[in-house]
């Protein structure tokens, strides 16, 4: 975090009062452990092939981590996945293009999962019509599972449990070379159009667009509450509710409990935790040595389930060559106050071609970082 002195010596001054009060025990204790254990636990149901590839889904990257995926488990060798309509981003993502995408970066996981398991998952889109609007009313996808003699096995599946959003600082002293963007552009096995550049003036303006469209995103009162009403401050928080915008860790949880890092701090742009996050978000896009991207020729419900298989396969492509990546994605939502930047992100990558970019990420090298937390498999199934 990128914070004036006189402010970053007052925390991490009364920081460090309580950790050494507390010794190593209060370090210890403040992993949320409970809310990680689904990444642990993936693989190791036995009973039913589409729990265990189940197991493997619910780690799929989503906006906000909102984790939106519901599952029918009614027909045998079934299952019907539903959009949990509770978990829906109204401000930020109106249309639920991103949320449409996060489910088809799950889809994606259960079939390379089930294919793992010696499985064929053969996915049906809206197998009841495409919704047009609320997502939440028509099944996303029917998946059959067929125990196959030949099934064909994904190498990339081998990364599904160091698959990361490594929102941290990169270095920026180690470049992401041509040959690294174009494994990663490969990973999607030509099917969307995946695109990367490591070209310096061009990370330099995307760089400078992503960060305006996250100021824009963060000084816009209501589409910063919709992520401030998401936070999980502490361990306490993050393991009663497993999604959202997880703020954990002995420093975080220290100040909180000091009184220095609050939701009414963070919401009020007066305060010094609100431009001190404001900082922290520029040094975080500043911090990009190289940019990945998704665009497509049309934007309807079957195109966005096609985009998030795409981009979970970067990801892995991604984990697989030690590469931090992170959706910068402010710049392509469709509320009112980014259109100036819509526009120029597609001015800069899909210019003159009718093309929808889709999604946007950062890359590059950062420290290591533990997986989201994640809601445990039996709460992801429907109970009707």
């Amino acid at each position: 975090m990128s914070v004036n002195r006189r402010g970053a010596l007052k925390m991490a001054g009364a920081a460090a009062v309580v950790l050494a009060a507390g010794g190593g025990a209060f370090i210890l204790t403040r992993q949320p452990t409970r809310a990680t254990a689904p990444w642990r636990a993936a693989g190791r149901v036995d009973s039913d092939p589409r729990l265990k590839a189940l197991s493997y889904a619910i780690l799929a990257p989503n906006p906000h981590n909102r984790q939106p995926w519901l599952v029918d488990l009614r027909t045998a060798g079934e299952l019907t996945l539903y959009c949990d309509a509770e978990r829906l981003l109204p401000v930020t993502d109106p249309e639920s293009r991103q949320i449409v995408i996060g489910l088809g970066c799950f889809l994606e996981l259960l079939r390379m999962a089930a294919a793992e398991d010696g499985y064929a998952a053969d996915i049906a889109p809206f197998p009841e019509g495409v919704p047009a609007a609320h997502v939440g009313e028509k099944p996303i996808a029917r998946v059959r599972f067929q125990r196959a003699a030949a099934v064909d096995k994904d190498p990339l599946f081998a990364h599904v449990l160091e698959r990361r959003s490594n929102k941290e600082p990169y270095d920026r002293a180690r470049q992401v070379g041509e040959a690294v963007l174009a494994n990663l552009a490969n990973a999607a096995g030509g099917r969307l159009a995946v695109e990367t550049t490591n070209e310096p003036g061009r990370v330099a303006d995307l760089r400078d667009l992503t960060w305006r469209a996250m100021e824009t995103e963060l000084t816009t009162r209501q589409a910063y509450m919709e992520s401030v009403h998401l936070m999980r401050i502490g361990k306490a928080e993050i393991e009663a509710s497993p999604d959202g915008i997880d703020l954990g860790g002995p420093f975080l949880e220290t100040l909180s409990l000091l009184g220095m890092l609050s939701r009414e701090a963070l919401s009020d742009p007066a305060t010094t935790a609100f431009r001190q996050g404001l900082d922290m978000f520029r040094e975080i896009t500043g911090s990009a040595m190289a940019f990945v991207w998704i665009k497509t020729g049309g934007n309807d419900r079957v195109t966005q389930l096609a985009v998030g298989r795409a981009w979970v396969r970067v990801n892995l492509k991604a984990a697989q060559l030690g590469l931090g990546i992170h959706p910068l994605s402010q710049a392509l939502q469709e509320y009112a106050e980014v259109r100036p930047h819509f526009a120029a992100v597609h001015g800069m990558l899909a210019a003159g071609g009718g093309h929808r970019v889709q999604i946007l990420g950062r890359l590059g090298y950062g420290p290591e970082v533990g997986p989201s937390p994640r809601w445990p498999i039996e709460t992801r199934i429907m109970d009707i």
